[in-house]
């Protein structure tokens, strides 16, 4: 594995490297999720290229920039026995210089949920996902769906821009207890970590709502928030469409066979978990519109 540092090496390996190639782009702090993602790449392309970069313009003021968890070497050598060609590991100089100016604004999808909870967050990651995407030249990025807005943000960007890269998407990978795994779960003290699959369990109690045939946003939310129990206090819990991140009020009514996803958010603490499920909405229920109603 070749590891470089800045945008111009990066860009002049890459153009070497065999076509099709896959870009894995993570903040580090590596975890079993972000090597399913190398992996998938490795089946899918010739070659794949890694970045390891904490990027300043997708945290708040307040949030953990300078505590992100960083453990480089480690990352490397996991990177490497991975299978992957190029490592891409620049400073935030390098990636911003003095007189950086220039941002990808997503639009409306980034001021929800997330984007409502950490205002510029999708800004700042699709600032950078596009410069990647430039650096790389790849044909293929790779991303968990756990992050699924984030999901939703980057295809609408590479859609409306024209990026040649398709977004691809791996499905999240949980501890046994259903938790997602995340470099942020590493924060959770004891206690917290045993109450945190409350959160996934919420979203399967929603899931078995829509199996038993239930549309209605507000009783599938209801049936999410009977898991949600002290100490994880939840910051959202809801129905949207996969692609636009809008609510959907009626799922029978406003959507087809499983392009529904439930998606939630909850603290432990000073820590914020979030993950999503998908919701597949039974034939019949899709044709006879049960329980369906406008609520909200």
């Amino acid at each position: 594995m070749l590891t470089v540092r800045t945008a111009a090496e990066a860009a002049q390996a890459a153009r070497r490297l065999a076509r099709p190639l896959a870009l894995v782009p993570t903040m580090g702090a590596l975890h079993a999720g972000h090597l399913r993602l190398v992996a998938q790449a490795r089946r899918d392309c010739a070659a794949v290229m890694a970045t390891i970069f904490v990027n300043p313009l997708q945290f708040g003021p307040t949030e953990d920039f300078s505590r992100y968890p960083r453990a480089f070497a480690d990352d490397a050598r996991a990177l490497e026995a991975a299978g992957v060609d190029l490592l891409f590991a620049p400073s935030v100089e390098e990636m911003y210089p003095a007189g950086f100016d220039t941002a990808v604004d997503p639009g409306s999808i980034a001021t929800r949920y997330e984007g409502a909870l950490r205002p510029g967050h999708f800004r700042g990651v699709a600032t950078v996902c596009a410069k990647l995407f430039a650096i790389s030249g790849a044909e293929c990025a790779y991303f968990g769906a756990k992050d699924a807005q984030q999901v939703a943000v980057l295809r609408q960007v590479v859609r409306d821009l024209a990026l040649p890269a398709n977004i691809v998407v791996v499905p999240t990978v949980r501890d046994a207890d259903g938790l997602a795994l995340s470099s942020r779960n590493a924060y959770l003290r004891p206690p917290e970590r045993a109450a945190a699959p409350g959160l996934f369990r919420a979203l399967q109690a929603m899931a078995d709502a829509v199996a038993r045939g239930e549309t209605n946003r507000d009783r599938i939310v209801a049936a999410g928030r009977v898991q949600i129990a002290a100490p994880l206090h939840e910051a959202y819990l809801d129905v949207v469409d996969p692609a636009t991140f809008e609510a959907l009020p009626d799922i029978g009514a406003r959507s087809g066979l499983g392009v529904a996803t439930a998606i939630g958010s909850a603290w432990l603490g000073s820590t914020r978990l979030i993950d999503n499920l998908g919701l597949n909405v039974p034939a019949a229920t899709e044709r006879t519109g049960l329980h369906a109603s406008a609520a909200r």
